[in-house]
C-alpha cells in the first residue's frame, strides 16, 4: 500500500511537471507580437504584459491604446493564461497620455467645422480609449499591476482597472488631468473612488493633481504591497501570480466575474448572480478534485485548462 501511495504521488508530480512544461513551451511558441507591448511567459500559465516604450516613459500613444484592448481580449480567452502581470519597461511605469497623439487627434478635428460633427468624432475616440482599459477589468484572468517609478494620468486609469496593485518604494501616482485642462475620462473617476476609502482624499487628488506617494497609496488602500525595489516588486508579483495560477481556473475566473459584478450591483443582485453561475460550476471536475484533495489532505490537484 505504501508503494502505491509513493507511486501515485510520484506520478502526480511528474504529470504536474510535464503539464507545466508543455504549457510554457506552447505559450512561448504562440506569443503575439505588438509594437508597444512586450508579452512573455515567465512561469507556466503566468503572462507578463510589459509596456515597451521606455524612451517615452511608456506614455500611451494611439497604437498602445489599440494594442491594450487587443492584448487583454486575446489573453482573456487564452487557455494557457491564468494570471497576468502588468508592468512597464524602463525607469517609469507610465507617464500618461502621449500628448503628441492628442495633438494629432486635434488636427483630425480641423476638417469638421460643425461642433456636432467634431463631438461625434471625440465621443467615438473617448469610448475607444475607455474600452482599452475596460478590457483589463473585463479580462477573465486576474491582472496584477506591478508599478515602479511614475504612474501618471492614464497610468492611474489603467491600474484602477487591475485586480491587484503592488508598487516599489520609488513609485508615485498622479491624477494629472486637471493640470492639462481636462477631467479624467477613461476610468479613474469611476473606479478609483471605489478602491480608496476616503472620498475627501479622492477629491483632493483629483482637484489638485498633486503627487500621491506610494506610502500614502499603501496607507489609503490603493496599493496592497510596497516592495523595496523593482526587482523585489517583480519577484513578489511572480510569487503571487504562481500561487493564483496553481488554483482552479474555474474558481479564480468565477470569483473575478462575481467581484466585478457585485461591486456595481446590490448585495442581493450579486448573490443571485453567483447562484446562477455556481449552479453549473459546482458540478465541475475542479470542485470535486479540489474538495477531495482537501478532505484527504493530499497533494493539490492538477487542474486542466479552461
Amino acid at each position: 500500500m505504501a508503494m502505491n501511495i509513493i507511486r501515485n504521488n510520484l506520478s502526480a508530480s511528474v504529470g504536474k511537471y510535464l503539464q507545466a512544461a508543455s504549457a510554457l513551451k506552447y505559450s512561448t511558441e504562440m506569443l503575439p507580437t505588438y509594437k508597444t507591448l512586450a508579452v512573455s511567459v515567465p512561469r507556466p500559465f503566468v503572462y507578463m504584459v510589459k509596456m515597451n516604450r521606455p524612451e517615452k516613459l511608456n506614455a500611451i500613444n494611439p497604437t498602445m491604446w489599440k494594442e491594450f484592448k487587443e492584448c487583454f481580449d486575446a489573453l482573456s480567452t487564452n487557455p494557457d493564461c491564468r494570471v497576468i502581470i502588468l508592468s512597464g519597461a524602463g525607469k517609469a511605469f507610465c507617464a500618461g497620455i502621449d500628448l503628441k497623439g492628442m495633438m494629432e487627434l486635434g488636427q483630425s478635428l480641423i476638417e469638421h467645422e460643425d461642433i456636432a460633427r467634431k463631438c461625434k468624432v471625440m465621443e467615438h475616440k473617448i469610448k475607444d480609449y475607455q474600452e482599452s482599459f475596460t478590457a483589463i477589468e473585463k479580462c477573465s484572468k486576474p491582472v496584477i499591476a506591478a508599478v515602479h517609478g511614475a504612474c501618471i494620468g492614464a497610468g492611474v486609469d489603467m491600474i484602477s482597472a487591475a485586480d491587484i496593485r503592488y508598487a516599489s518604494s520609488n513609485a508615485y501616482f498622479q491624477i494629472k488631468e486637471a493640470d492639462i485642462g481636462m477631467a479624467a475620462d477613461v476610468g479613474t473617476l469611476q473606479r478609483f473612488p471605489k478602491i480608496v476609502g476616503s472620498d475627501s482624499l479622492v477629491r483632493e487628488l483629483v482637484y489638485t493633481a498633486r503627487k500621491y506617494p506610494v506610502t500614502e497609496a499603501l496607507e489609503s488602500g490603493f496599493v496592497s504591497r510596497m516592495l523595496d525595489n523593482e526587482e523585489s516588486l517583480l519577484n513578489k508579483s511572480l510569487e503571487i501570480a504562481e500561487n493564483i495560477a496553481s488554483k482552479s481556473p474555474v474558481a479564480v475566473q468565477g470569483s473575478k466575474m462575481s467581484l466585478v459584478y457585485s461591486r456595481d450591483h446590490s448585495v442581493q443582485e450579486g448573490l443571485d448572480h453567483i447562484a446562477m453561475h455556481n449552479k453549473a460550476m459546482l458540478q465541475s471536475e475542479d470542485f470535486l478534485n479540489a474538495a477531495m484533495a482537501q478532505a484527504v489532505k493530499g497533494d493539490p490537484p492538477i487542474f486542466s485548462k479552461l
